[in-house]
């Protein structure tokens, strides 16, 4: 991966849907030519896909938590991982190292829902201990600063 290529991948991190033309004219090269390097850099497996951001208060889910999961002694983590995805307040689940199995990242309404989600998560999918902490903001560093040389 060169300089270019990570030029173009800090473009596509801001703005997943620029076009080849776009990028190429950013990067100073040719649509074709842009075209070709990112479908190299999917085909190696450095672009994965293109997401949507979605503003999650819009959506009524403004309440935003992170909860560190430990799990009861014996809870299959394949079943548990598969079962989270019955949660839909359950933006992101993260494995860990540590005295917790999972950082999960919650987004509810209020109180009352996020205290529905915990109580489900110990009745139904294995949960001994959530210790959880509501996030206030977000600090936007993203991805590309690890494409700097």
């Amino acid at each position: 991966m060169d300089r270019i290529d990570r030029q173009i991948l800090t473009i596509l991190l801001a703005d997943g849907r620029a076009t080849y033309q776009d990028l190429g004219r950013r990067v100073r090269l040719s649509a074709n030519t842009v075209a070709d390097r990112v479908r190299r850099l999917r085909a190696d497996g450095i672009v994965r896909g293109y997401r949507a951001e979605v503003d999650l208060a819009a959506l009524g889910r403004g309440m935003e938590l992170l909860s560190d999961i430990r799990l009861r002694e014996g809870t299959d983590r394949t079943a548990f991982e598969t079962r989270l995805h019955d949660v839909p307040q359950v933006v992101a689940a993260m494995r860990l190292t540590g005295d917790y199995d999972y950082q999960l990242r919650v987004a509810c309404a209020d109180a009352r829902e996020f205290e529905t989600v915990v109580d489900r998560l110990k009745a139904d999918l294995g949960v001994r201990e959530a210790r959880s902490r509501l996030l206030l903001h977000e600090v936007p560093l993203g991805p590309d600063r690890l494409l700097s040389p």
